[in-house]
């Protein structure tokens, strides 16, 4: 690995490495989301979901599309999905937790 990109991976990982801003990029992985739906389903502000959307979408975590008055929000490409899902796996097991492979 490019000594270039070690920052870079590890700001991505920090801001992963909130608990909202996790759950809110998991939300994203199954496909678009507005930001009512996301706020609803955390109990979180839509103000703050936004907040932290603009910061996932700025490292290029999520991607945005504007339907009419709402903005929906995905995940940015399978690379995102592939690391949240791995993740998840590894937490799993080293909890002795079973995953629903269709919810991840």
């Amino acid at each position: 690995m490019s000594d270039d990109l070690i920052p870079q991976v590890a700001d991505t990982f920090k801001l992963m490495g909130d608990p909202s801003r996790l759950a809110i990029l998991m939300l994203c992985l199954h496909g678009p989301v507005p930001v009512g739906e996301i706020a609803l389903k955390l109990s979180l502000s839509p103000s703050l979901v936004s907040h932290h959307l603009r910061l996932l979408r700025a490292a290029r975590l999520v991607r945005s599309e504007r339907r009419g008055k709402q903005v929906f929000y995905e995940a940015e490409d399978h690379h995102i999905r592939c690391v949240v899902a791995d993740m998840m796996e590894h937490a799993a097991e080293e909890a002795g937790i079973e995953l629903d492979r269709s919810a991840a």
